[in-house]
């Protein structure tokens, strides 16, 4: 399956590309929308299009305007974790790229989602590996569970 993912301005411009540089089609916010666009404004547009939402503002869900956003228009959101460099996050993100596809292949629509860096001892082991893909908040009904079958680890 084929995803477009759509990053948030939050994550600058060499984020979406390294991502662009591993394969991945990126919508990036500023192409898009002005810098005074709310997150309702660009969530409808996601939503509507059928892109998966990259952002690093862990705040989202807790904002009740933007998660019934996320909610009424249907969002897939992945939420970067972490206070790296954002070069850093984004290689994480294509490496982690195996988990996050099945993830995204195995949850409806509307949910938010958190993207993990491997644990230290696995970035040891080699320099391509994964983090973990872990469901925060689903407008479905179901049980919470990270793509590698484990708790995720906490930043």
């Amino acid at each position: 399956m084929s995803f477009v993912f759509f990053t948030d301005r939050d994550l600058g411009k060499r984020f979406p590309q390294i991502l662009v540089s591993a394969g991945l089609k990126v919508e990036r916010h500023d192409d898009i929308f002005p810098p005074t666009c709310t997150d309702e404004e660009w969530l409808e547009y996601v939503g509507q299009k059928g892109r998966i939402a990259v952002t690093h503002n862990s705040r989202i869900r807790y904002m009740p305007n933007e998660l019934a956003a996320v909610e009424r228009h249907k969002v897939a959101l992945l939420v970067i974790v972490g206070k790296a460099p954002l070069p850093t996050l984004a290689k994480n993100f294509v490496n982690t790229m195996p988990r996050i596809s099945a993830f995204l292949s195995a949850h409806e629509t509307p949910f938010i989602a958190k993207i993990y860096r491997p644990s230290p001892s696995k970035v040891d082991d080699g320099a391509n590996a994964q983090g973990s893909v872990f469901l925060w908040h689903s407008g479905q009904k179901r049980t919470s569970r990270s793509s590698s079958g484990r708790p995720p680890r906490r930043n």
